[in-house]
């Protein structure tokens, strides 16, 4: 899996500091707001599934390791 948790918080901690930039106004401002909705809709998404992927593994494969999703590393 090419995209992790991690890059998705990323992705939202940026999305923060374009709407924090005071320097960002008028139509600047509304289309980053449109953004950033858009952005946290696709993530709510994602959280949603990733919830569901951690449920199924722990009723049917078990606990043995994380999802892959979460981006940790495998231990041996």
């Amino acid at each position: 899996m090419k995209n992790k948790l991690t890059d998705l918080n990323n992705h939202l901690f940026a999305a923060l500091e374009r709407l924090n930039d005071e320097s960002i106004k008028g139509d600047e401002l509304e289309e980053e707001i449109s953004r950033s909705k858009a952005v946290t809709g696709v993530a709510r998404e994602i959280i949603a599934n990733g919830k569901l992927v951690l449920e199924a593994q722990k009723e049917f494969g078990g606990m043995n390791t994380a999802p892959d999703m979460l981006g940790l590393e495998k231990r041996s």
